[in-house]
């Protein structure tokens, strides 16, 4: 569904992303994985088309979209729920979740995507007539991924779903991302948070210097020693094994 061949870039003259290959299938979730610096980020705005890339090409669903403004992207399926859970205080939950819809001219299919959003955060409903500005930081992490499930995506670019939450939230955000992808929605997920993203994708990609430094089935990278010495730490997945993260 995403083809990435050769894709370099970064921000005016200083080059981030130094030829990055990789891909994902129809219906699957891979994680892009490492350290701060390293440019996943950077890679997912360049794919999501708010920067553009100075070689290469990003193909989705089988047409080019490098180059491409933003909102054709969206509108081709592809959204980018951003790290900063950015959302507009000043909006109710509810208005904040329509404007994700704004591609959309299905006023019933809209209805019916909304109230999926409330059936996967039970919490947004409660607090659908509620500003913004009032949720924790898991809700408005919720609220974000909520907001791009709107436009009903064929696939979604998830930036640090768990950054600065607590450890149960990042449990449940990770258990609905799970379900999220298995009715239907393909996922690249990009997360610090290794095991429990390894926990829960089919496939990974370690990105290290703007460069695919190692990938493989997800399964096997937990047990690959690079991978383990370099970025595998205790994390939250650990209370449970992850059992319940594909479930």
């Amino acid at each position: 569904m995403l083809e990435i061949a050769g894709v370099e870039g970064g921000y005016g003259s200083v080059q981030i992303l130094n030829g990055v290959s990789m891909r994902v299938a129809r219906g699957q979730m891979v994680a892009l994985l490492g350290g701060n610096g390293t440019g996943k980020s950077t890679l997912l705005k360049t794919i999501s088309g708010l920067i553009k890339p100075w070689k290469g090409s990003i193909t989705f669903d089988g047409q080019r979209i490098d180059g491409l403004r933003p909102d054709l992207i969206v509108r081709r399926g592809l959204v980018q729920v951003t790290q900063g859970k950015e959302a507009y205080p000043g909006l109710t939950v509810e208005e904040n979740l329509r404007l994700g819809a704004h591609v959309r001219r299905d006023r019933a299919g809209v209805r019916r995507t909304l109230e999926r959003v409330f059936e996967y955060f039970p919490i947004l409903g409660d607090r659908r007539n509620q500003f913004s500005a009032t949720l924790s930081g898991g809700q408005l992490q919720m609220l974000c991924i909520g907001r791009g499930m709107m436009s009903e995506p064929k696939m979604m670019l998830l930036d640090e779903p768990s950054a600065a939450l607590a450890p149960q939230v990042v449990l449940d955000i990770f258990r609905i991302i799970g379900r999220i992808c298995r009715e239907g929605t393909t996922l690249l997920l990009v997360e610090q948070n290794v095991r429990m993203a390894l926990l829960l994708a089919e496939y990974g990609y370690v990105i290290r210097d703007g460069v695919v430094h190692i990938e493989g089935p997800a399964e096997k990278l937990i047990g690959d020693d690079n991978v383990r010495l370099s970025y595998l730490g205790g994390t939250v997945a650990d209370r449970d094994g992850g059992k319940n993260l594909r479930h």
